[in-house]
């Protein structure tokens, strides 16, 4: 049987399952290093590249994606941007 989440394992037949490593085990990886690398990789590769700029026309796309929402659109946004889902 194919045990479908990667990461952790499944206590099997045979375990006493009040032994530590018969528990399921979660394995976590830390990858801001590898995320920094990348990102200093993308600006040299961009020498023309306008942080600021990037960051208008994101927040002009934001405005129009959410503008124009209907009673119940803007409910749900606003349930979901409370809920931490969406940023406002």
């Amino acid at each position: 049987m194919h045990w479908p989440h990667r990461g952790l394992r499944r206590i099997g037949k045979g375990v006493n399952p009040t032994e530590p490593s018969a528990a399921l085990v979660r394995h976590a990886f830390d990858l801001t290093a590898h995320e920094q690398h990348r990102l200093a990789a993308v600006i040299a590769a961009s020498p023309d590249l306008d942080p600021g700029a990037v960051l208008a026309i994101e927040a002009e796309a934001h405005r129009m994606l959410y503008s124009d929402l209907d009673a119940e659109q803007r409910a749900i946004y606003r349930m979901l941007v409370d809920a931490g889902v969406l940023d406002a």
